[in-house]
């Protein structure tokens, strides 16, 4: 019978540093209904408004339509070059008739993968979606099962696509939170392809249009991701910006005007680089904590990071972190070095700023009888327990 286990560590070192206080997020407030910031580096939640309640996301789908296309590039299913067709649907739903953002594709041309993604992100282009949706997978209830199918793979719990554009359709819906998840993951992950959201401006059928996002050019470091707007989904913005070797991801939604979503993305940009500074508690394979094993040559397997464990941590604050090693047990040797087990989660009161993967830092090899025997008794008597 499995059981979760934590192992409690005491952060001292964290605490004499720059330690966060319980009030950290009554520090800042934002006119979004939904807000939610953090380190791009350490996932570190810098603030957090309403990130879990569902919401409309307007335009902000392009997003999880780019991450499909951009896995189906590094994958090797598509190429740039590739040319795609502009049905009478993409052009009737996504071209200039429809109202709508477009990249103004002619109806029945032929459009170069390449163009498609700067129509998609400098533009917004709805035709652009539908046709990349009707490219890859033949129309777009299909494509968004492919949406649906990399949303869970990728970690957004709460998030369900119903199109390629982000018009509204019952049942789709996102959080401020699984955004930033895909924010992160898509600049994590496709560096090769994350330029196209600096863009400032793409002309297509000879129009030029301006790159959506406000704060490209006017809020230092700022260099992506994704505007939206819809009337039940307010305005909206899913933006990074990287200052040194620090970059920041901010998710803010229905807020009730252009200007208004402009300069709230601005703000808390601006406040959380000022504000946060990055400190490094462990690293990489550095040892964090152990972590007990039933049946092996050893009775506890060190755990570590791949990764260096930092925390974007307030400049000058008191107060108090929680961090905790938290896995399924008990662990059952043999074990090889190397292999994913447990997770370090760090709370400012009850509030989880920070979770990371921990590994095992060295192998553990069966025991002798006797070793698994004594094994065997701790276990049934913390069964008892």
């Amino acid at each position: 019978m499995f059981k979760k286990f934590f192992c409690l560590l005491l952060f001292l070192t964290i605490v004499s540093l720059s330690p966060i206080s319980g009030a950290m997020a009554q520090v800042y407030e934002t006119a979004a209904k939904h807000a939610y910031l953090i380190d791009f580096n350490s996932g570190s939640v810098l603030f957090s408004k309403e990130e879990d309640e569902p919401v409309p996301p307007a335009s902000l789908a392009k997003l999880m339509t780019l991450e499909v296309v951009f896995h189906a590039l590094k994958t090797g299913q598509l190429k740039l070059d590739e040319e795609f067709y502009i049905s009478e649907h993409a052009w009737r739903e996504g071209g200039a008739n429809s109202g709508g953002s477009t990249m103004f594709a002619k109806l029945g041309s032929m459009v170069p993968l390449d163009a498609l993604l700067h129509g998609i992100i400098v533009q917004s282009g709805n035709d652009a979606c539908i046709a990349v949706a009707e490219g890859m997978a033949g129309n777009e209830e299909t494509f968004a099962q492919l949406m649906n199918k990399r949303a869970e793979e990728i970690g957004l719990t709460s998030s369900h696509f119903v199109n390629s554009t982000g018009l509204p359709a019952d049942g789709q819906k996102v959080t401020a939170r699984d955004l930033a998840v895909l924010a992160r993951h898509i600049i994590e992950e496709y560096p090769e392809y994350y330029h196209y959201f600096a863009i400032p401006e793409y002309t297509w059928n000879n129009i030029t249009q301006q790159n959506r996002n406000p704060i490209l050019g006017f809020t230092e470091g700022a260099d992506g991701l994704k505007t939206g707007h819809t009337e039940a989904a307010g305005y909206c913005l899913v933006a990074s910006a990287k200052r040194g070797d620090e970059r920041l991801i901010a998710v803010l939604t229905g807020m009730k005007s252009q200007k208004e979503r402009r300069e709230e993305a601005r703000k808390i940009m601006n406040w959380g680089f000022r504000a946060f500074t990055s400190r490094r508690i462990f690293d990489p394979d550095e040892k964090i904590a152990y972590a007990n094993v039933f049946g092996g040559d050893k009775a506890e397997v060190m755990l570590v990071s791949k990764r260096p464990v930092s925390l974007f941590m307030p400049r000058s604050q008191e107060g108090n972190l929680k961090a905790r090693v938290v896995y399924d047990g008990p662990l059952r040797a043999p074990l090889e070095e190397g292999v994913e087990v447990a997770t370090l989660k760090v709370w400012n009161d009850d509030k989880l700023i920070y979770e990371a993967p921990l590994i095992t830092g060295e192998s553990i090899g069966r025991g002798t009888t006797s070793q698994r025997a004594i094994g065997a008794l701790k276990e049934l008597l913390l069964g008892w327990f």
